[in-house]
């Protein structure tokens, strides 16, 4: 399974792990992931997404209909 939020679209990133003495060696950062149920009414069912921390954020501020709304647009399976 990818490591990427359905909703925001973050994924994970490269870059330097930097010690003390300023070696640098790559490493990831990943993204803060979690496979959350949410309740859609317009569909009478729980829909699992695997959301970013930010995601869940947006899903509260904006609800879930609208995001649902967004990811059928898109194209996403739910």
């Amino acid at each position: 399974m990818a490591k990427v939020c359905v909703v925001t679209g973050k994924k994970p990133m490269s870059g330097n792990k930097v010690s003390h003495a300023n070696n640098k060696t790559r490493r990831t950062f990943e993204p803060n992931l979690h496979e959350q149920r949410f309740w859609v009414p317009s569909m009478n069912r729980f829909v699992r997404l695997k959301v970013s921390a930010k995601a869940i954020k947006t899903i509260d501020k904006n609800g879930i209909e609208a995001i649902v709304l967004d990811l059928k647009r898109r194209g996403v399976k739910l």
